[in-house]
């Protein structure tokens, strides 16, 4: 069928095309289907149907369409049916707890990066594979899949440190001190963050108040290389582009798939050259990993995964049922990490955490020796050398290196949530946290967040503040200010949570 080009200048970040039902039905293909389309050369492409927007005779191109066909809008295209990828068929292998082979996966996950694969079958993926973990061997195969289809950065030098946060825990802003501390004793620590997702700060949010995040692989390789870190957004670079289709799917599912999340870790690990990598696992309720035992599987898990792809992985199971430090937002975090770099001043969670991991990755990389990796953190912190560091990267990354704590400014916005009742902290909500700085605003809104005043076991008086809630937008404030109000993120031992009435006082 020879159908005129319809322009639909949209970028979707897939090969779709729109045809009419009509025209669907004489071509006998159905929505997800895959047709070719044929200009000057042929490309495959996922269909999607419409009775109005596109009339019939016409396919509307979506941008990345137009750009590999470089024709014209106007022009005609020809259209067939498709066959359905290979790896379509292997999706439903593992639906059938079938084991795949490793060329099968690297086939799989190619199609994903390529985008060959509709959303819906991704989403199969995903589903079968959280309810039928892979085998160790699938699970490695999949960890090289993920890294050989996406750029990789190659040091001349070795060893190269990472780390990694597995999550859950508001306020974690750690890797502001570890990665400074580390390349300040001459180590390599290329780290590449995420941003938040369900989170009210990633580090790549917190980062991006101090410096740009959006660089090349080359460029953060160059950099790296230059000043012996980096903070950056790993979603501007090509490593493991994977890795950000597959979370994709996965947040409207709410599921985290074992070998996924296992390889998710590992493939940025393996992409950007690291030998030696610490992982952060908070444990305790409100995180992910909600005992010591879960905690110590996924550590075996990650170690084990770390051997076969050629890597040192330490694991710390670390405190996660409050906040690291007092602040949760992407300013107020930043302002807190950088009053420690510059005064030593700071809660003791977010320097003893930070301190703790950076250790772990000095003793690794061979900068300490066996126990003495947490003093040279602290003794790092304490004579500049850490401050002085993360000037440069500041500086290499295109931000001001003069910059202080006192020159950042949360939301001009606030308002106090007080406690209802004497006594002290005996529950600390995390995920009701994260909500309340998400309703300011964070981390889109770099002001927005919350100021935390009273933690877990300290005492609190009737009346007063147990934290402050800061925003850009005042609007966003006061539907902040209620939602917490509405659910209150702190339990305070004392509080009166009912009175239900005798009949004799209705």
């Amino acid at each position: 069928m020879e159908l005129k080009v319809q322009p639909i200048d949209i970028h979707v970040g897939k090969y779709k095309v729109i045809l009419n039902s009509i025209d669907a039905k004489e071509l006998g293909v159905y929505e997800g289907d895959r047709v070719r389309v044929t200009g000057h050369i042929t490309v495959t492409a996922i269909v999607d149907f419409t009775d109005d927007l596109i009339p019939p005779g016409m396919i509307g191109l979506y941008h990345e369409i137009k750009e590999d066909l470089k024709r014209e809008w106007t022009e005609i295209v020809k259209v067939e049916p498709a066959e359905k990828p290979r790896s379509a068929r292997i999706i439903r292998k593992i639906m059938d707890r079938n084991k795949l082979e490793q060329d099968e996966i690297h086939e799989l996950v190619k199609d994903i990066v390529e985008e060959n694969l509709s959303e819906i079958e991704i989403a199969a993926f995903l589903a079968s594979s959280y309810i039928n973990d892979m085998t160790d061997d699938e699970t490695e195969w999949l960890t090289r899949a993920m890294i050989d289809t996406g750029e990789k950065l190659e040091f001349n030098s070795s060893p190269i440190m990472d780390k990694h946060s597995i999550g859950g825990v508001p306020g974690n802003k750690i890797s502001l001190l570890i990665v400074p501390i580390v390349a300040a004793n001459g180590l390599l620590i290329p780290k590449t963050s995420s941003r938040a997702i369900t989170g009210a700060a990633g580090t790549a949010d917190l980062m991006e108040v101090l410096a740009p995040v959006e660089f090349s692989s080359a460029e953060v390789k160059e950099m790296t290389e230059k000043v012996g870190g980096v903070l950056v957004w790993g979603g501007a670079t090509n490593i493991a582009p994977a890795d950000d289709k597959l979370i994709k799917v996965e947040y409207p599912l709410s599921i985290d798939p074992h070998c996924q999340m296992l390889a998710s870790i590992m493939a940025k690990k393996g992409a950007v050259g690291a030998t030696h990598v610490v992982m952060d696992i908070p444990t305790g309720p409100g995180t992910k990993i909600k005992n010591i035992h879960e905690g110590r599987k996924l550590s075996r898990d990650l170690i084990n995964l770390g051997e076969r792809l050629g890597m040192n992985v330490d694991c710390a199971l670390t405190y996660g049922a409050s906040p690291v430090g007092r602040t949760v937002g992407p300013a107020l975090e930043v302002r807190e990490a950088l009053k420690v770099l510059e005064t030593m001043e700071g809660p003791n969670s977010l320097i003893e955490k930070s301190t703790v991991l950076a250790g772990m990755l000095l003793e690794m990389g061979g900068a300490a020796s066996p126990g003495q990796g947490q003093e040279l953190a602290l003794e790092t912190l304490r004579n500049g050398k850490a401050l002085a560091k993360m000037k440069e990267i500041i500086e290499v990354q295109g931000g001001d290196p003069n910059v202080s704590y006192k020159d950042i400014q949360p939301g001009e916005f606030t308002a106090d949530l007080v406690s209802p009742a004497t006594g002290y902290v005996i529950e600390f909500r995390n995920k009701r946290i994260v909500q309340i700085a998400r309703v300011a605003g964070a981390p889109n809104d770099k002001g927005a967040g919350v100021l935390i005043h009273k933690k877990h076991g300290e005492v609190v008086k009737k009346g007063e503040p147990i934290l402050t809630i800061y925003a850009d937008k005042e609007k966003k404030l006061e539907d902040a200010l209620k939602n917490a109000q509405r659910d209150l993120p702190i339990v305070v031992e004392g509080m009166l949570l009912e009175k239900v009435p005798s009949i004799r006082e209705i």
